[in-house]
């Protein structure tokens, strides 16, 4: 219980002050902007680099992250099948499948971790499911949608080797796989830089928030509803029923498992979508109600599983 509050109570502190910031007028009419394309280019990728070159990659080959990959394929694939029958789009399809799977393993995975379930490392396969496999795949459905760089079909197919996100993840990958020690000169500059990664995403989020509409209330708002039913029921459940079914887990590794799933979706979804300049608002309004939501279902999941 004081994981999930302490972690939720982070967020929030910092969302609100990029609130103010934005009312405010504090970084300018671009201000939010700026911090986005820092965030996406400059610190994510340091972030995740850092994090998977000292990553113990072997966490990755468990049952634990068989239920991950495939409640979030399970959700996913449901919004997916939706847009595709409703006609959203390839990129509102994406960013909406992105909000209705990909968790907030980071900043708020981490304290709820090791508070509620007593190691942090618990989220680590999440972590490394959704930066080395669901991001660069999502990024590359952007990118050869049109959303991204334009050009030959070779240059477009060859994208995900120039997206700062995936090439960050995909070389730590490498680093770790190889056994390589990155020397402190080298290592420690990229941690400071990756440190900016989450503050600048939470604040830009903050700053949409100012003059944006009610959450539910605009153009998207059957996309918004629909990833927040699966992010924040539906997976949990998906996950619940696969990790007992189909691979008899009780006790502390489902535990584990169902609080991972009903975890939120993620800031830098959003970081993404203003990225690509694409469904910007079904990502901030996505995020925010299912952060909301997901406090009385964690509370929900530990005092039932715990």
């Amino acid at each position: 219980m004081t994981g999930v509050l302490s972690g939720f109570a982070v967020i929030v502190v910092v969302i609100g002050l990029g609130y103010v910031l934005g009312r405010c007028g504090t970084l300018g009419a671009q201000g939010g902007e700026v911090l986005t394309r820092l965030a996406f280019a400059v610190a994510g990728p340091a972030l995740l680099f850092t994090t998977l070159a000292r990553a113990n990659l072997s966490v990755l080959f468990s049952a634990r992250l068989l239920v991950t990959a495939l409640s979030t394929a399970a959700v996913a694939g449901v919004f997916v099948a939706v847009g595709a029958v409703r006609r959203w789009g390839v990129g509102r399809t994406t960013i909406g499948a992105l909000c209705s799977g990909y968790v907030n393993s980071g900043n708020l995975g981490i304290p709820i971790a090791a508070y509620v379930l007593g190691d942090a490392s618990l989220v680590a396969p999440v972590l490394l499911f959704q930066v080395v496999l669901v991001t660069p795949v999502a990024l590359t459905v952007l990118d050869l949608s049109g959303m991204g760089e334009k050009g030959t079909v070779w240059r477009r197919l060859l994208t995900p080797l120039r997206n700062p996100i995936a090439v960050g993840s995909l070389t730590g990958v490498v680093v770790s796989a190889a056994g390589v020690h990155v020397p402190g000169p080298l290592m420690n500059p990229l941690s400071l830089i990756g440190g900016m990664s989450v503050p600048a995403a939470l604040l830009a989020f903050g700053m949409s928030l100012h003059g944006s509409p009610a959450p539910g209330r605009g153009r998207d708002r059957q996309l918004v509803l629909l990833s927040v039913v699966l992010k924040s029921v539906g997976q949990p459940l998906v996950a619940w029923a696969l990790a007992t079914a189909l691979f008899g887990l009780h006790g502390a590794p489902l535990l584990d498992v169902v609080v991972t799933s009903a975890l939120p979706a993620a800031q830098n979804l959003f970081t993404y979508a203003g990225r690509y300049r694409v469904a910007e608002g079904l990502a901030r309004e996505s995020i925010l109600l299912s952060t909301v939501v997901s406090v009385p279902v964690l509370v929900g999941v530990a005092a039932g599983l715990g």
